[in-house]
């Protein structure tokens, strides 16, 4: 087990409304616990009913598609990571029904060390019809909500590169969360190979191996923690890193992901990438060069063309789709 101190709890708020929420909260870019958010759900009415009242809920719902799932072994003690060589991951891809998957969790509640099991990030409109409706989020109501299903099992620390809110429907998730400025001490994985879309922590938060990791100890200053319980949503910031882990034999989260970035722009890894290729083996001379030059253009308060005509400004100018458009093809003209 993790020997450092308890990190400090992520803070609480009272009842959140929508105006709070964007006029307050998202603009402090703290995580933020929100108790109760979704107690009025009727999931969570069902899930505060026992396991088999959730499940049975859910499949009210009428499934429309199987689902993609992903299962470990007992030995992996629920921890979603790499395999020891690190040329694959620890768990294998299953796909079928949704009441299948209930029904063997169900089963495995009564084993005292079972198989690690999960369905995650599927659109809920997609496949639950009506789940949406009957479990509204006012706080953001026009994004497209996912779910998270499985047992007792563990998500190393990564980071989206979206704001989220999660809501706890059933069981119990505690979430560890480390500031983006702690990527140099979290010693990130692969870019290429990586079970979280985006580059996961190699430090085990329950048992770090200091000796290996020492870095690690001086993130977990900046740690934040909470668990929540049904009902209970958590606002986690653009590029925090979250580790997560499941504490029931069943547990359900509904998430809730987006970004304000404009319509038709770029990803930031796509640049990161080209970034790479394009600098980071430079002398240490010239890097620093492109570093000021990335810091007036990209990301330096000024407007570095307010001393041009709107005419002149080029790609410089105000964002818009066809500005994006621009700048595409003028990359697909200089990347080879």
């Amino acid at each position: 087990m993790n020997a450092l101190p308890p990190p400090k709890a992520i803070t609480e708020a009272g009842p959140v409304d929508f105006a709070r929420f964007h006029e307050k909260i998202r603009a402090a870019r703290q995580p933020v616990v929100m108790r109760g958010l979704a107690g009025g759900w009727p999931g969570v009415a069902a899930a505060r009913q026992g396991d088999r009242e959730i499940a049975r809920y859910l499949l009210e719902f009428r499934p429309t598609r199987t689902v993609g799932g992903i299962m470990i072994p007992p030995e992996a003690e629920g921890r979603f990571f790499y395999n020891a060589d690190l040329t694959g991951f620890n768990f294998t891809a299953h796909e079928g029904r949704l009441g299948a998957f209930l029904g063997e969790l169900l089963r495995l509640a009564q084993q005292p060390q079972p198989k690690g099991m999960a369905v995650q990030s599927e659109r809920i409109p997609e496949l639950l019809p009506g789940f949406v409706e009957a479990n509204p989020m006012p706080l953001v109501p026009r994004v497209v909500p996912r779910i998270w299903i499985g047992n007792r099992i563990r998500v190393a620390p990564h980071y989206d590169l979206m704001e989220n809110i999660g809501i706890c429907l059933a069981g119990r998730r505690r979430f560890t969360l480390f500031p983006p400025e702690q990527l140099p001490n979290l010693y990130a994985g692969p870019f290429e190979l990586t079970p979280a879309g985006t580059p996961i922590s190699m430090v085990d938060p329950l048992s770090p191996d200091l000796d290996r990791y020492p870095r690690f100890a001086e993130a977990w200053e900046h740690a934040q923690q909470a668990t929540l319980e049904p009902g209970d949503a958590l606002y986690i910031p653009y590029a925090w890193w979250h580790g997560v882990d499941a504490l029931e034999p069943l547990s359900i989260l509904v998430n809730y992901w987006w970004n304000e970035a404009p319509e038709g722009s770029g990803g930031g890894y796509d640049a990161l990438l080209h970034a790479m290729l394009s600098y980071r083996h430079l002398p240490a001379d010239e890097r620093a060069v492109w570093q000021g030059m990335f810091e007036h253009y990209i990301f330096g308060d000024a407007d570095p063309a307010a001393h041009l005509p709107p005419h002149a400004k080029g790609i410089m100018g105000p964002p818009s789709p066809g500005l994006f458009g621009r700048m595409r093809e003028m990359l697909r003209r200089t990347i080879s």
